[in-house]
């Protein structure tokens, strides 16, 4: 996860971010004995990992043929934009390609070309996705991997609930006492934001002393910029969102306030850890693994390794996925992308790079090495290297939705986020926190371009 973007305001940071990444590229970029080597910038982690093997391939085999070498420049995952950024204002050529994503590809567009000619193919992706990175109708970047949530529940647990009197009877004690009325237990796949809250309740101790776990749920509440996304599905399932229909902040709406109440209420009766107020992807994996919660909102690239037994020995057999909880369903959707430097000095030879990265070869490739194309076709075809793809492509397509995309998204992700998180956790009051997160909010909209 990334903290807020920052723009360095002095020549010597950019002179400094830009020595560190031209040290990263172990030579820079540029032509030489006929071969034009590019330099493209990713993150370290599964996705770095990924894309290092398919560079691999194409450096032995049709780069040779291209004379094109393609050379990984992988940054903190902590910091990445913000470094970007300062290279972007010092309009360097040091990298080819950037790593972008679709809530930050706006923020960047001075420093990008448009990448019409590279032959991306609509159809060939989840069309939220390859939309989200275009502006005024020219597409701004490639995508690679798509992102989005799951509900991951202990399959285990929750059969046993729907399947014995005595549980039921239980769950409905329960839920009069948090939702004022009693109800059946469900299928998580049938859950609303009511639902979700009452077996929060259910499967914790402070709430229910028979529960076989500790905490219901475990809650991403640190002041993480991404934590956001996992509320806004809340938000979203409740018939929220951002902005009402004519484009104006609306986050003291009553299905904020409402979105804002479950976390609390969770955090508050303990319904999760008291250290959720900490948390983000890590400490949420960990969570599960522990076998100590029934249920939480998750990324769904943990599912390879919520599903492993080697790292969720205690957890991986039961571990199964539904929609985020609401009527409607909804999944916060981003993609990750690379975008064309404007500045580069090798865009013919980047290009030809891309060009390859827009086919359903390039990223057949890209998922048997640990990706997660955006290219609905590749998914289905290979589910046999990750069975999170049927799920993913699944709910992307019935489910996703990105929050509203304009130069200040990120900046607005971050805002809410700091904005929010005293609400979530109790220290301020909800309307208090809602209102600032409001009035933030329309000042990036403002701003819009």
């Amino acid at each position: 996860m990334m903290r807020k973007r920052r723009i360095a305001a002095a020549a010597l940071a950019m002179g400094t971010v830009a020595a560190l990444l031209a040290g990263c590229a172990s030579g820079g970029s540029g032509s030489s004995g006929g071969v034009t080597t590019v330099n493209m910038v990713l993150w370290p982690g599964p996705e770095g990992d990924a894309m290092q093997k398919v560079v691999d391939a194409w450096n032995a085999d049709q780069g040779v043929k291209d004379k094109v070498k393609v050379k990984m420049v992988l940054l903190s995952r902590d910091d990445t934009f913000s470094r970007e950024t300062t290279e972007i204002s010092a309009r360097s050529s040091s990298e080819d390609i950037y790593f972008v994503a679709s809530y930050n590809v706006n923020y960047y567009q001075a420093g990008l070309d448009p990448i019409d000619d590279v032959g991306i193919t609509d159809s060939d992706y989840f069309t939220p996705v390859v939309e989200g990175l275009k502006i005024g109708g020219k597409q701004y970047a490639l995508p690679l991997d798509v992102s989005n949530h799951f509900l991951y529940y202990r399959k285990d647990l929750i059969d046993r609930l729907l399947s014995d009197d005595a549980q039921r009877a239980a769950y409905r004690q329960v839920s009069q006492k948090v939702l004022g009325e009693a109800r059946d237990p469900k299928d998580p796949a049938d859950w609303d934001v009511d639902d979700y809250l009452a077996m929060a309740a259910y499967f914790s101790k402070s709430a229910n002393p028979g529960s076989p776990t500790t905490y219901g749920t475990a809650l991403q509440l640190k002041t993480s910029v991404f934590n956001i996304t996992l509320w806004d599905d809340l938000l979203w399932g409740l018939g929220g969102g951002w902005t009402t229909k004519s484009g104006k902040a609306d986050l003291t709406s009553p299905q904020a306030k409402k979105a804002m109440d479950v976390y609390r209420t969770i955090y508050e009766n303990k319904w999760t850890s008291p250290d959720a107020a900490q948390a983000e992807y890590a400490e949420t994996n960990s969570a599960l693994e522990s076998g100590d919660v029934a249920f939480a909102m998750q990324w769904s690239s943990a599912y390879s390794e919520l599903t492993d037994p080697t790292k969720a020995p205690k957890v991986a057999h039961t571990i199964a996925v539904a929609p985020e909880p609401g009527d409607p369903h909804s999944t916060h959707v981003h993609a990750l992308a690379v975008a064309l430097n404007k500045y580069s000095k090798n865009k013919d030879a980047a290009k030809t790079w891309l060009k390859y990265l827009a086919t359903p070869e390039a990223m057949t490739a890209y998922a048997k090495a640990g990706g997660i194309p955006s290219m609905p076709k590749v998914l289905a075809d290979n589910v046999d290297v990750n069975a999170a793809f049927t799920p993913i492509a699944d709910q992307v397509g019935k489910y996703g939705y990105t929050p509203p995309l304009f130069t200040g998204t990120f900046d607005a992700m971050t805002q809410l986020t700091e904005a929010l998180n005293p609400g979530w956790v109790g220290i301020s009051p909800v309307d208090e926190v809602l209102g600032d997160a409001n009035t933030k909010l329309q000042s990036q909209l403002d701003k819009r371009k």
